[in-house]
């Protein structure tokens, strides 16, 4: 054996790398725009358009006349803009390219529509090609979520700090109730705890100890995730011999409602979202494991993983935690067919929660709700309650989450709930 391979067998592994496949049924990741302009989409009996401006801008100057600036006029006048196609390029306006034949109307930037009328569409996230996907950090924000809640649910298990516990942080809030009204506030009680859980450790390097409460000395810098794959629309065979479509963007029609005290249903809203369908898709986590063993928390917690399994494992009793919250609601929901002219049927989302066994690994993005992206489950119904009316609309005597966002489907049934993930490991 020569000396390089004697030392390459010796080479510790400092890292953990696992790929894993990400499948769900629906979901949304919003964009830094929250909605966007009549001008910026064009809607069709079955599809919706969001044109390239830059490619749609030259197309219009190359057909001359008035055509760039009427575009400019309907943009100020924030305008529908189908009329105006249809002038300038004919009746099959979403087949026109620029000056640089570069299609207006790219095939990544079509959706099937599944709403009769969109109207202040939600975009989702998309890369820098233009492609649908999922980040990252939507994957760590859950995942930081995840654990924060797992350690408060275990305080003895992992040498919380009493300060910390689940009791002393009630009490806090309670007191800090009427501050919280004000955003910062909000956002600060938010960092101290998640400082106290996170980043109240000393890294030792190289027989340096670095201290502080910073992403320098936040444990989850041991952990990276990466951005998930493009979701390209694509197909797939089924057992049947059916082809299935993957990746496919649709837009929908999400229905927001709550409940009267009764627990009938109540129409809230109708928003207008464009989603993904059967997501298939795939993503990296790394984690640095001699990066972690430098952590010591200043009070004596321990590490709340020390693998990769056991952070997936972790992200599985949240998903199920969440799971029985929703199982419950919905069933005590009751179909309400007169509700402000919708029918609330919701026979479909209380089939969905009905295995007593949550299938999936966590729920992500939009319509996760307050259930999902916060510890709130730690916390007492009434407390919850007025921490909900406080931070967001106020809807007194009602436990929260107070409302909860389903998907029509194209024939007006409430089909889906958004969000819901699987994870496979390679």
């Amino acid at each position: 054996m020569t000396v390089a391979a004697e030392l390459a067998l010796k080479k510790p592994d400092f890292y953990e790398t696992r790929k894993i496949q990400l499948t769900s049924p629906i979901l949304h990741i919003g964009s830094s725009v929250s909605r966007l302009n009549p001008f910026e989409y064009v809607q069709t009996a079955k599809k919706v358009y969001l044109p390239n401006q830059e490619a749609l801008a030259k197309g219009l100057l190359k057909k001359g006349g008035s055509f760039l600036n009427d575009y400019i006029q309907a943009i100020e006048n924030n305008q529908n803009i189908t009329r105006l196609l249809e002038q300038a390029f004919g009746n099959e306006w979403w087949k026109a390219k620029d000056t640089n034949e570069n299609p207006i109307f790219p095939e990544n930037a079509i959706s099937q529509k599944l709403a009769e009328r969109v109207t202040d569409l939600r975009p989702m996230i998309r890369n820098g090609m233009g492609y649908l996907f999922i980040p990252g950090s939507s994957i760590k924000g859950a995942m930081k979520t995840a654990i924060m809640y797992h350690l408060l649910k275990y305080p003895d298990k992992y040498k919380i700090p009493q300060t910390s516990r689940i009791s002393e942080v009630e009490k806090q809030l309670k007191q800090r109730l009427g501050e919280l009204s004000s955003r910062r506030n909000q956002t600060f009680a938010d960092d101290k705890l998640m400082d106290s859980l996170f980043s109240e450790f000393s890294l030792i390097y190289q027989g340096k100890t670095f201290t502080g409460t910073s992403q320098n000395t936040d444990i989850l810098r041991c952990l990276k995730i990466s951005d998930s794959e493009s979701l390209i629309k694509t197909e797939i065979t089924a057992k049947t011999g059916q082809p299935i479509p993957i990746n496919f963007p649709v837009v929908a029609e999400v229905i927001v409602s709550s409940r009267f005290p009764d627990y009938k249903a109540k129409y809230k809203a109708s928003l207008y979202v464009e989603m993904v369908r059967n997501v298939k898709t795939q993503f990296t986590i790394t984690l640095d494991k001699e990066m972690l063993s430098w952590f010591k928390h200043k009070q004596g917690m321990k590490l709340p993983f020390n693998n990769i399994d056991e952070l997936l494992q972790i992200c599985q009793e949240f998903a199920q935690e969440q799971w029985d919250y929703e199982h419950d609601y919905w069933s005590a929901i009751e179909n309400n067919p007169n509700a402000s002219g919708r029918n609330l049927d919701f026979s479909n989302i209380g089939d969905f929660y009905e295995p007593e066994k949550c299938p999936y690994a966590i729920r992500l993005g939009w319509g996760s709700g307050m259930t999902g992206t916060t510890v709130g489950l730690c916390f007492d119904d009434e407390l919850r309650a007025e921490l909900r009316d406080i931070c967001g609309i106020k809807a007194p005597g009602f436990e929260a989450p107070k409302s909860r966002r389903t998907v029509m489907n194209p024939n007006g049934e409430i089909k889906f709930v958004p969000g819901w993930v699987k994870f496979k490991v390679f």
